[in-house]
């Protein structure tokens, strides 16, 4: 596997696993049998014109949308494999990470990495007990004849990607431990983001309460108004520059999410910044906070 560190703000960076071709990844598990049979299914209810198929799909893709940015991409590193934990100790397999050294400079990659790992493991294991313990309460909704048990189905998959999240920061911590990590500066990154021109949403305070956060310089070509707050760094369509630049066409909606998700959070920043500016003590009017913003604060759904 490689993986990518991509900051999309000054406060922010999004983890991405790229699974490369061997072997053992052409042996299909079990749980990638259910990953596909489910894709395949949510892609056929895609295409129904109508009914209460297209009607979930429509709700479902506003909700996976909304699940926070760092646990699609924890869930993107493959849970820890028996083979490596007892066979790769000796070096003969290390794991290589790709950034952007114009942001990210190579003594720091393994604290984000660090953090990334471990900010929100107890988030997960909160959530996923909530998920086993609301799932009794929705067997009556199976008694209905016309639709599947869906509030139940919703939290089998709300618990099994919370179980992959941490899977995946043990992974990382594992490879961190082990030092089987090699950091690899990338002049195609580093292009795209020299290729990104401002002004880029900004929030005079920073959407992350996490104090371990990395917080990454500016762009060169960039004007900063507010310092000591947020910045993007990248805008949706560089974000797409970006995964025709790697050549990671499945890197794109994970780009598009978490960009989406942190132009959200600052733009409720800078909003709340602006009525406290003005002596308003009424919340501005908003979006709805998306599940991003609300797992800084461990509210929001499971």
């Amino acid at each position: 596997m490689r993986l990518y560190l991509l900051p999309i703000s000054t406060r922010r960076t999004l983890l991405y696993c790229q699974k490369l071709k061997t072997p053992e990844s052409k042996q299909q598990t079990w749980g990638d049998w259910v990953q596909s049979k489910a894709a395949r299914t949510w892609s056929e209810w895609e295409q129904k014109e109508s009914g209460w198929q297209k009607k979930v799909v429509g709700y479902g893709n506003h909700a996976l949308r909304r699940i926070p940015y760092e646990e699609w991409g924890l869930k993107s590193v493959p849970p820890l494999s028996q083979r490596r934990k007892e066979g790769e100790l000796a070096g003969t397999e290390m794991v290589e990470v790709v950034f952007p050294k114009s942001l990210l400079s190579m003594d720091k990659v393994p604290k984000v990495l660090q953090t990334l790992a471990t900010e929100r493991e107890a988030l997960h294991k909160k959530r996923l007990v909530w998920c086993f313990v609301a799932m009794p309460f929705t067997i009556p909704v199976g008694i209905l004849p016309v639709i599947p048990n869906l509030p139940f189905f919703y939290l089998c998959y709300r618990a099994w990607s919370h179980w992959r999240a941490m899977a995946g920061g043990r992974h990382l911590q594992f490879l961190l431990q082990n030092k089987l990590l090699i950091p690899t500066p990338s002049p195609v990154v580093d292009a795209v983001y020299a290729d990104q021109v401002g002004p880029l949403p900004s929030a005079p305070e920073p959407t992350t309460t996490n104090p371990a956060a990395e917080v990454l310089p500016p762009l060169p070509n960039m004007e900063v108004p507010h310092p000591d707050g947020e910045t993007m760094l990248l805008s949706q369509a560089n974000g797409k520059k970006m995964t025709q630049a790697l050549d990671l066409p499945q890197l794109e909606v994970e780009l598009e999410r978490a960009i989406w998700q942190v132009e959200t959070a600052i733009e409720k920043k800078k909003a709340e910044a602006a009525a406290k500016r003005d002596g308003n003590t009424s919340p501005p009017k908003e979006a709805p906070k998306s599940d991003a913003t609300k797992s800084q604060d461990g509210t929001g759904s499971p």
